[in-house]
C-alpha cells in the first residue's frame, strides 16, 4: 500500500466554490459603487448651487440689492458699489468666487438666462451649467431631474 502524500493543489470543486463566492460578492458590491457615484455628483451639484446662491446673496447685500449680470462675471472679479468691475482701491467688493463652479453632470459652467423663478422644466437644456434669473438672482442646476433643487 502506498503512503498518502500531502496535497499540492486545490481540487476543481474547491476552485469552483471560491469562484461562485467571489461572483456573489461582486454582484452585491458593484451596484453600491455605481450608486455612490450618482450620490457624489448630486452632492457636488447641491454644494455648487448653494455656494452660488450664497455668493449671489452676499453680492446683493454689498451692492444695495443689485444682482450680478447675466454672465455672473461680477462674482469672480472686484467691483464697486454700482457693480462695475475693475481693480484697485475704488473696487473694494469681491471677488466672491475664484471661478464659476461647473455642473458636475456635464462639466459646464455656462449660464442660461431664464425669466421664471423658480426654474421650470421648459427652461432646462441639459447641456448647460446653470439656469439664472438676473432679475431675482435665482440660480438652478441645468439638469432635467434636479433643476428644481
Amino acid at each position: 500500500m502506498r503512503a498518502s502524500s500531502p496535497r499540492n493543489a486545490f481540487t476543481l470543486i474547491e476552485v469552483l466554490i471560491v469562484v461562485v463566492i467571489m461572483a456573489i460578492l461582486a454582484a452585491a458590491i458593484i451596484p453600491q459603487f455605481t450608486d455612490s457615484t450618482k450620490d457624489a455628483k448630486l452632492g457636488n451639484a447641491r454644494f455648487n448651487v448653494q455656494t452660488l446662491r450664497s455668493q449671489i446673496e452676499l453680492y446683493r447685500s454689498h451692492h444695495k440689492g443689485l444682482t450680478p449680470g447675466s454672465t455672473l462675471a461680477e462674482l469672480v472679479s472686484t467691483t464697486d458699489i454700482t457693480g462695475a468691475r475693475g481693480a484697485g482701491a475704488a473696487f473694494p467688493y469681491g471677488p466672491y468666487l475664484p471661478h464659476i463652479p461647473t455642473n458636475p453632470y456635464n462639466d459646464s459652467a455656462a449660464i442660461k438666462i431664464i425669466n421664471s423663478d423658480p426654474a421650470q422644466s421648459a427652461d432646462v437644456t441639459g447641456n448647460g451649467g446653470w439656469l439664472y434669473n438676473p432679475s431675482t438672482g435665482g440660480i438652478w442646476l441645468d439638469h432635467a431631474t434636479y433643476y428644481n433643487q
